[in-house]
């Protein structure tokens, strides 16, 4: 079963995956891809994941694993 924890190290695998950048469409992709039958059966989070994704986004911006974010544009490993 996936948590909220999980998905900070699924985006940084989905960006390793993309070569270091990627649009949260093409993470997103590559995360259901990968960890679709964990997030069936992770009650709440099946129905909040793609939100909960940005969030997790932004914490990594903040521990610095990303670059700063600006709309519209692709996510980058730091």
């Amino acid at each position: 079963m996936a948590t909220k924890g999980d998905l900070g190290g699924w985006i940084l695998a989905a960006l390793r995956e993309l070569g270091g950048t990627g649009t949260i469409l093409q993470i997103s992709e590559i995360i259901w891809r990968d960890h679709e039958r964990d997030l069936r059966v992770s009650g709440g989070l099946f129905y909040t994941w793609q939100y909960d994704l940005r969030w997790a986004g932004q914490d990594l911006r903040g521990s610095g694993a990303l670059q700063p974010a600006e709309p519209g544009m692709p996510w980058r490993l730091s």
